[in-house]
């Protein structure tokens, strides 16, 4: 009798071949014969394609952090929302790992599964026509931010919270949190969703919201994919500015720096307040600048500068203050991301550190993390964030905050030649000592970066959630098959 476990036996199937629909005979409408002879599964022809390029299998071992790599057996490329449920029931019938993958933006290996199978929601990236007075959109997992804000603008609308790059994808952002500018107003994206079409672990289609199937719902956003792929949403839509003023305000003093910021947001003066740290003349990170945007001013009037700034502790000499149209503002980083890739930077690792702090010890704990970072550790085309949120707004369960009135993130976007493991060791190890002193100060991580964790880790992570999230799994992923790259379960 063969000893091949069943999920080992399933892959090799899966495996077998290298065409466009691996292992299915459109004449016994079957899956190619497990290494038994044995055919694994009787399932409808997909409208997409599987592959086992390598250049297929190659690109889905890989992310944007080009830290880990775990080879799958297969990619799939849906040509619907049925391929998904067609081939997650598959997987789960034959304990064959699963991970969706939208922009492969993870720096850590979150989107990755090792002999498994990789869900590409690229296709699945239709945005659903709105019109001037709606009040939300629904859109594909694949779309991204970047299509879904032209497409609402159309007819005045935004989704009213952005990350930083558009270009991420909305299943991506949404099993995260998706933070930026906006969140102090509106909270995190996953704060603006207001239904998900999902596929569970067992491989079933549904539907859930905070009235509908509300556990799934509450462990899908945030929950980092561990109960179901996201396949849709429905976002919640605000009426856009055409214009927008961006201050730019120089500081240097971090404490004044961020109880400035404490005051923009506690206030809501500005639409969007965020925070960059950089180097001064000697090579410390002792250099602030608070960046604040005001939206669309009504038609002939201009932003008040003098009212919006007042109190402010900048050198006001060194202020920015710059008008631009919204998508502008909203695309700003383009430019420099299309230098980045130019200059090959693109593709160096990024073992990235996102935590977020408790507001009463945030400028101790920013003062210690930046007092130990160096230009040669940010490295070429690294940035340094710091800025302030509002936990009252702050309402996805799943998306752990400090136990403070106003959180600040602090990002340190790190890049490193690839090649250089040491470094990146180095650097790895550093963003976990970083993580230990936020965390026993009573801050938490913001799990977009890279960070070494253990299943111990995550369950004093997510902290009073965690019962629910282990429930969550128990019931929706029974099997345990889904994105296995974040070391949860």
């Amino acid at each position: 009798m063969s000893r091949t476990p069943p999920r080992r036996a399933a892959l090799r199937g899966l495996a077998a071949v290298g065409t466009a629909v691996i292992g299915f005979d459109p004449f016994t409408r079957s899956w190619a014969a497990t290494a038994s002879g044995r055919p694994l599964h009787d399932i409808p022809e997909l409208d997409g394609s599987l592959h086992t390029d390598e250049a297929s299998l190659n690109a889905a071992a890989d992310d944007f952090g080009h830290l880990v790599h775990r080879r799958p057996a297969a990619v799939l490329r849906p040509g619907s929302v049925r391929d998904v449920v067609t081939m997650v029931r598959f997987c789960a019938e034959h304990r064959v790992p699963v991970a969706p993958r939208g922009q492969g933006h993870g720096t850590n290996g979150q989107a990755q599964a090792e002999g498994g199978l990789i869900v590409e929601t690229t296709p699945l990236a239709t945005v659903q026509p709105v019109g001037p007075r709606s009040t939300s959109v629904r859109v594909g997992a694949g779309a991204r931010w970047s299509e879904v804000a032209k497409a609402t603008l159309a007819h005045g609308l935004t989704p009213p919270v952005f990350t930083d790059y558009l270009e991420l994808s909305v299943g991506g952002t949404l099993s995260v949190g998706g933070l930026g500018g906006q969140a102090h107003r509106y909270g995190a994206q996953v704060d603006t969703v207001l239904e998900l079409e999902v596929v569970t672990g067992a491989g079933e289609l549904t539907h859930c919201s905070p009235t509908r199937h509300r556990d799934l719902f509450h462990a899908v956003l945030a929950g980092l994919g561990q109960c179901a792929v996201i396949v849709g949403a429905t976002v919640r839509l605000v009426r856009a500015p055409g214009n927008v003023r961006h201050y730019l305000l120089p500081y240097a003093d971090l404490r004044t720096f961020l109880d400035d910021q404490r005051l923009l947001v506690e206030q809501r003066r500005f639409d969007y307040v965020e925070g960059l740290v950089s180097e001064d003349a000697s090579g410390a990170f002792r250099g602030y600048a608070l960046e604040a945007v005001a939206y669309g001013p009504p038609a002939g009037d201009a932003p008040d500068d003098t009212a919006l700034l007042r109190g402010l502790r900048h050198d006001p000499s060194g202020a920015e203050i710059t008008d631009l149209t919204y998508y502008d503002f909203l695309d700003r980083l383009a430019p420099g991301v299309a230098a980045l890739k130019e200059a090959g930077l693109w593709e160096y690792a990024h073992p990235w550190l996102d935590v977020l702090l408790p507001g009463r010890a945030a400028a101790d704990l920013a003062g210690r993390i930046l007092g130990e970072l160096t230009p040669a550790d940010l490295g070429p085309g690294g940035v340094v964030l710091l800025y302030p949120l509002v936990r009252e707004r702050l309402r996805t369960p799943l998306l752990r905050m400090p136990d403070d009135p106003v959180p600040y993130l602090l990002a340190v976007l790190r890049t490193t030649p690839p090649g250089d493991t040491a470094t990146v060791q180095r650097l790895l190890a550093a963003n976990r000592s970083a993580y230990d002193l936020v965390r026993a100060a009573g801050g938490t991580w913001y799990p977009t970066g890279s960070v070494p964790f253990d299943e111990a880790d995550w369950r004093r992570h997510f902290g009073s959630a965690w019962p629910r999230l282990a429930a969550a799994k128990r019931t929706y992923d029974p099997h345990s098959i889904l994105v296995p790259g974040q070391g949860i379960f």
